[in-house]
């Protein structure tokens, strides 16, 4: 009998903040960041293999280390566990980690514990992939719509969506499955890039990566704004002359406007034909939202990546605030969480466009993705997911983003898991504060310093 043997949880950073990669008018020093955690077992994988989990949720620097303080105590309740039996029922061991009544004071269902969650189950989710030789996305599609609802977390969700009704949504899509399938081997998942239009940029910087990414065949492009909007003018008129009328632009305000200042900043930059204004004020507001929808439209609302749960989505839907959900993959806890609300957008009919702007988010968000086309949606329509090309080399299996022929595209992934690991030579690298790039770096607050020497070789 094989059993999950210990947990162990790293802080590690990296310093994005030196080239303001991730830079936006609300973060403009992010330092990408995860709280890293392992899983181990004594048993082995299909190839002889020590069988162990790798997971994560996403920060940007200080506090990390407090989300991974958490994690270390919900992962313990996890050793001992029979890896069988825990495989077997991922819903009840959601339900065993979300039942702590103590750490749920601290949320429930949202900040550092709810991120910390988000690792831990992503870890246990990878180790359930791998111990089946699955990749995460074929793991889910392959169960039978009874079995991915009892996976999902529908608590609190039955007035507007019961389980007979999500059984019903997959049961609709159990036909055309390796059609589907099919088609993304040759295709690839649509994707977009933001990673052309980090607000720290110059102008310079901005038109060379504009042309590199119509150059790579994206069709979607995305840009921050909302510091300045003479900035942003300016900005966009460069992004709209180097890619043209037809590609679609969208853009990310990160939360720094109030509902009538978002207005009036959008009737300002409607001249770009954007696709969607993205987290355009506070990721709490739902009115504020649905309010902005009816004033913008036709640019579509998009938000999502700081939802902190099922319910607020619930509620996001029924009240018809948003045209893209996108859920985050470290924002919800794992794949229980995120089920349950791609089953909501199904029911609601609000195409899902994953937010992936991080370390490791990319990695996990093909396999969701994927998982609602095949399985849930069925429908590419209105669906592109965001990459950003940065950090993939600290990972064991990266996302492979190529152009087909039918625009770029994350190419389906086939290892099994859910991409989640890091070499531990990034990990030994950029732990923190004791890894060999922090132990060497002089530092201001979580950041390393700006000089060119650290600038040539912080990323490296």
């Amino acid at each position: 009998m094989a059993r999950i043997t210990s947990i162990t949880v790293e802080d590690v950073r990296f310093p994005t903040s030196l080239t303001a990669d991730g830079s936006d008018a609300m973060n403009k020093d992010a330092d990408y960041s995860a709280a890293y955690v392992v899983v181990r077992t004594d048993a082995t994988d299909s190839l002889g293999e020590p069988l162990a989990g790798y997971g994560l949720t996403f920060t940007i620097g200080r506090g990390n280390d407090i989300v991974a303080t958490a994690a270390r105590q919900q992962g313990a309740v996890l050793v001992g566990r029979d890896v069988d039996e825990v495989a077997a029922d991922m819903g009840g061991v959601y339900r065993a980690l979300t039942s702590d009544s103590q750490l749920r004071w601290l949320g429930p269902e949202k900040g550092v514990v709810h991120l910390s969650l988000a690792a831990v189950l992503n870890a246990t989710w990878d180790l359930v992939a791998r111990r089946a030789a699955k990749p995460l996305w074929r793991l889910l599609a392959d169960m039978t719509p009874a079995e991915l609802v009892d996976v999902a977390d529908l608590r609190y969700l039955s007035d507007a969506l019961t389980r007979d009704e999500a059984v019903a949504i997959l049961e609709a899509k159990r036909a055309g499955k390796a059609e589907r399938i099919a088609h993304l081997e040759r295709t690839g998942y649509p994707v977009y890039t933001t990673s052309a239009g980090w607000l720290g940029y110059d102008d310079a910087k901005l038109r060379r990566l504009c042309q590199e990414a119509v150059d790579a065949g994206y069709g979607h492009i995305k840009l921050k704004v909302g510091a300045s909007l003479e900035d942003d003018v300016r900005r966009l008129s460069i992004a709209r002359e180097v890619i043209g009328p037809d590609r679609r632009l969208m853009v990310d305000a990160n939360q720094v406007w109030d509902v009538p200042q978002a207005i009036d900043w959008m009737s300002e930059l409607v001249r770009f034909d954007p696709l969607w204004i993205e987290e355009p004020t506070s990721p709490d507001d739902v009115l504020g939202h649905a309010a902005i929808r009816r004033a913008v439209a036709p640019i579509g609302v998009a938000t999502g990546e700081h939802c902190h749960n099922r319910v607020m989505f619930k509620q996001f839907f029924q009240a018809e605030a948003i045209d893209y959900c996108q859920l985050d993959t470290g924002r919800l806890a794992s794949i229980n969480e995120i089920v349950a609300v791609l089953l909501l957008a199904a029911k609601f009919g609000v195409p899902v466009c994953p937010h992936a702007g991080g370390v490791g988010l990319c990695e996990m968000v093909q396999h969701v993705s994927v998982l609602d086309y095949v399985a849930i949606a069925g429908d590419l329509t209105d669906r592109v997911t965001e990459f950003v090309d940065h950090l993939h080399e600290h990972f064991t299996d990266p996302c492979v983003v190529a152009d087909t022929g039918a625009g770029s595209g994350y190419v389906l992934p086939s290892r099994p898991g859910y991409s989640t690991q890091m070499h531990e030579v990034s990990v030994e690298r950029y732990r923190f504060p004791g890894g060999d790039f922090w132990a060497a770096a002089p530092r201001n607050g979580s950041s390393a310093e700006s000089s060119e020497e650290s600038r040539a070789g912080a990323l490296r």
